[in-house]
């Protein structure tokens, strides 16, 4: 390395350690209890998506009543009813799998491929809109109490807030929860107070409040007959939609929390489940008792806590306490797309519907791809909506039902197939039934109702994103029929039994050292070419292969161990297969999250042993270069080759042409 850079890199190496922390060790046996959370950690790392849709969506529930106000305890029973059903349905989702990523894993198993893009790519713009939602209406709760002429700058605010929370969690998941637990804890105390005083201080009013109930609902039968009434009712339940936003998000985060998952994913769904319906049906009561009436550029909920804490010593001192935690709580629930919506294109790169560097891990073991691209996508939301909640949750709560329909029609199919191995499959089928019908109806109302005020924009945005899975899917079928040709290789080798007196290596000699992935096709056409083209020039092999630890290995000890013992058995058979041709080989191996760092890593050591030594990798090529194969390939090799170059280790690229 030259002298003349040591002094930059370190400077950058501090930076971002400042910024981001530390390395993290792969192979430290307690690095997952350290990152697991516990269930209030997870009630407040997940749960603060549920808990802070109570913000936003009660508010448009009862805006959506118009003068039928009365009609509110129809209202806040539907929405606690539809709060318990939908979280019961997802701690049953939560048993049967167990390995997280909700909706879209549910659908795939259950329904198939097809509706399971579908659901994934729901998904990935519904916690996209969660962070855009979220920080648009924490923006509108900060800004209820500061002057009008400053509202300018709110999406300004907006902004600057997902910037924070992309550095936030490029730190971690556990580290990011704990930072913004005082302020979820904040949120629940002052809203206790609220609600509760605001409950208790009218009760009085309970009494009347059924005569009042009794000659509003007998005047509206007569004006416009008990189906008008039931539109009224569910026109305002189904625009409520965005209280049950969030709901989803414990089911697709498991892989983070604390072993027992299971029992932890259940705890935090019940915590979050009581937590939400008991803020929204409060608060749809309060909004009635204390007569709340819109005011332009406040919240509802601001417009109740000024009232409620009006008479109150240092009251407005409390009121804006009070919306700020609800405001910065607002911030915490936008904490949800970026811990699950990561997971979530994980999961579907894995499938090879997205690509495949989103399931990487970086060194402080988060998806940084996805992490970026969720936070940008918002920005772009926000920007385009100019940051407005109400057009942002129109846009949400499309997504979100579209999603939570799908998931409860496969979890309908999942019982009734295995009906035979589920003895309880008929109290189970029946709730899911149940939530599929409140699920479909709010999301055929909520269509038909704002697909004009931008329910149009969610459906195409959608569409889209699936049109781009399967052409991304498409691809990589393509160049994986292209490598099937390569395999063939496989059935042409010689017998991989191991000599019985193995040539050791010589440092001393000449080395050719080959970097592999897992014994295939095309790492022996990669093995034979070095051979055909430098023909007898190396006597020593070294083969160098990687295990890589991304989303979907990163789930225990066990499972990184066993990551590591399958790849160097898979590289052992690369050793076999060259003493079998007579050369003296070795393989090499190494566990980490970026394969380049670590491989390049290892290859500097090996350079160091065998002085005399060429470095060789494969790297597919195709006939028509397009821009988008650099985003669907990673190009591990070239990445690899410039780092050793400037290291002055020559490595060689061998190209494969696969694919079209």
């Amino acid at each position: 390395m030259r002298p003349d850079r040591v002094g930059t890199e370190s400077l950058g190496k501090r930076i971002r350690h400042a910024l981001i922390g530390p390395k993290r060790n792969i192979l430290d046996p307690s690095i997952f209890h350290k990152l697991a959370l516990i269930p209030v950690l997870a009630w407040i790392g997940l749960g603060a998506d549920g808990v802070s849709s109570s913000s936003y969506g009660p508010q448009e529930a009862f805006r959506a009543l118009g003068t039928h106000t009365y009609l509110v305890c129809f209202l806040a029973l539907g929405t606690a009813v539809t709060v318990f059903v939908i979280s019961y349905a997802y701690s049953r989702i939560i048993e049967h799998f167990p390995g997280g990523g909700g909706g879209y894993i549910v659908v795939t198993h259950t329904v198939g491929d097809k509706a399971g893009v579908v659901a994934g790519s729901a998904l990935l713009v519904d916690y996209m809109l969660t962070i855009a939602v979220s920080i648009a209406a924490c923006a509108d709760a900060v800004f209820s109490f500061i002057p009008a002429g400053l509202h300018m700058y709110k999406l300004l605010f907006a902004i600057f807030l997902v910037i924070f929370l992309i550095l936030l969690n490029l730190r971690g998941v556990k580290e990011s929860v704990l930072i913004l637990a005082p302020i979820f804890l904040t949120f629940i105390i002052f809203h206790i107070l609220l609600l509760g005083y605001g409950l208790l201080s009218q009760g009085t009013q309970f009494v009347p409040m059924v005569s009042v109930f009794q000659d509003n609902l007998t005047a509206d039968i007569s004006a416009i007959g008990i189906i008008g009434v039931l539109a009224i009712v569910l026109r305002s339940y189904s625009l409520g939609a965005g209280t049950y936003t969030g709901i989803e998000a414990v089911a697709n985060g498991l892989p983070i929390m604390r072993e027992p998952r299971v029992r932890t994913g259940k705890r935090t769904m019940i915590y979050m489940a009581v937590s939400l319906a008991a803020i929204s049906a409060a608060l749809l009561f309060c909004f009635f008792l204390w007569q709340v009436q819109p005011v332009e550029g406040q919240t509802l909920n601001a417009v109740l806590a000024t009232k409620v804490f009006g008479g109150w010593p240092f009251g407005s001192w409390i009121a804006l306490v009070t919306i700020l935690s609800e405001g910065v709580l607002l911030m915490v629930g936008a904490q949800t797309g970026f811990l699950d919506g990561p997971r979530v294109m994980a999961n579907m790169a894995i499938d090879s519907w997205l690509p495949r560097r989103f399931s990487s891990l970086s060194e402080r073991f988060v998806m940084n791809d996805g992490i970026l691209l969720m936070g940008g996508a918002a920005i772009l939301l926000l920007i385009f909506t100019q940051a407005s909640i109400t057009a942002l949750v129109v846009m949400y709560a499309i997504n979100v039902f579209l999603n939570f329909t799908l998931a409860e029609f496969g979890m309908s199919r999942f019982f009734y197939t295995n009906r035979n191995r589920e003895p309880l499959w008929r109290k189970h089928i029946l709730i899911h039934l149940v939530g599929l019908v409140l699920c479909s109806t709010i999301l055929a109302i909520t269509i038909f109702e704002k697909f004009g005020e931008g329910g149009w924009i969610t459906l195409f945005v959608t569409s889209g994103v699936i049109g781009v899975c399967y052409l991304i899917h498409g691809h990589y079928q393509t160049v994986n029929e292209g490598f099937h040709k390569f395999d063939d290789l496989l059935t042409n080798c010689p017998s991989l039994s191991r000599p019985e007196e193995a040539i050791p290596v010589n440092p001393k000699r000449k080395t050719a050292v080959q970097l592999v992935s897992s014994f295939n096709g095309f790492g022996i056409h990669t093995f034979f070419s070095i051979i055909q083209n430098f023909p007898d020039q190396y006597e020593n092999f070294i083969f160098v292969s990687i295990a890589v630890v991304d989303s979907g290995s990163f789930k225990g000890v066990a499972e990184v161990t066993g990551l590591h013992e399958s790849v160097r058995e898979s590289c052992e058979k690369y050793v076999d297969l060259a003493r079998c041709l007579g050369f003296a080989a070795e393989c090499r191996t190494a566990v980490g999250t970026d394969v380049v760092e670590t491989g390049v890593d290892l290859c500097t050591g090996i350079a160091a042993e065998f002085r005399n030594s060429t470095f060789f990798t494969g790297q597919i090529i195709f006939r028509n270069e397009h821009p988008f194969h650099r985003i669907l390939h990673n190009e591990t090799a070239f990445a690899i080759q410039r780092r050793l170059h400037y290291r002055g280790i020559t490595t060689v690229i061998l190209p494969v042409r696969a694919g079209k």
